[in-house]
């Protein structure tokens, strides 16, 4: 099985932006993890800043991988383009926050994309990744 792990913008800076709503870690001292937790699981990462290099790396591995967990950041309540490619794609994608948006500024209660994907977690700091990775594994079962 072949996930791939998408963070967009900002999400660079884990560990060091707003640690009080995104915790200490940053993803690259989180990744070991997510993937000794999952050894059967070939699990891919990859983070952008850009719009377009998200929407490139999804239509690369949509039509072969097994899923997508991805944490959009801001283009979640804005991106209309996410939602096209997400719409395109044949594997599953799964939205994930590390935050619980809907404890957050109103703006965020908004998603562009979940309506297009297979479901969205929110609010478990960085197991959220987990957690979407566990619901693919169940959802290809």
């Amino acid at each position: 099985m072949k996930i791939l792990v998408l963070n967009g913008p900002n999400l660079n800076l884990l560990g060091v932006r707003e640690p009080g709503i995104y915790g200490s870690s940053s993803f690259d001292d989180y990744l070991p993890k997510l993937r000794a937790a999952f050894p059967s699981v070939e699990i891919d990462y990859f983070q952008s800043n850009v719009e377009g290099a998200m929407i490139d790396k999804m239509q690369e591995v949509g039509f072969t991988y097994d899923g997508i967990v991805l944490n959009a950041g801001a283009y979640t309540h804005t991106s209309i383009a996410l939602q096209d490619c997400i719409r395109s794609l044949r594997c599953p994608v799964i939205e994930v926050h590390i935050s619980n948006v809907h404890k957050r500024e109103e703006f965020r209660h908004k998603s562009m994309i979940s309506c297009v994907c297979l479901g969205v977690i929110c609010g478990f700091g960085l197991d959220s990744y987990r957690l979407a990775v566990s619901a693919l594994l169940m959802h290809n079962a």
